[in-house]
């Protein structure tokens, strides 16, 4: 609830530009979006969490980690090089199903 509130008025702007027809803004406000999303919603959670004295866990499955670390080590070795190429896409798209398909099957 709080990351949907936190994204909203930029994501509003990100789909404006992008009706626009402007992509290099619509994609720069979304992935600021993203960052500050990222950035505001764990200190909201967690201040949140402390005002109302339950817990916060934040954590994953080991399958979730697993993946996780691995899309992380992908993503240093294809943005590490000038270009990517279409097998680092495919394997990105791999390792992405792969979590989707976890997620329905586990």
């Amino acid at each position: 609830m709080i990351a949907g509130l936190v994204l909203m008025p930029e994501s509003v702007s990100a789909v404006r530009a992008a009706l626009n027809n402007e992509l290099q803004r619509g994609l720069n406000v979304a992935m600021g979006s993203a960052c500050a999303t990222i950035g505001l919603t764990i200190p909201a959670v967690a201040t949140a969490s402390l005002l109302t004295g339950r817990g916060l866990t934040l954590g994953l499955p080991a399958a979730d980690t697993v993946l996780l670390v691995l899309a992380l080590f992908i993503s240093s070795v294809s943005f590490s090089n000038e270009r990517t190429t279409f097998l680092t896409g495919l394997v990105h798209l791999v390792v992405f199903f792969t979590y989707v398909f976890l997620i329905f099957v586990p």
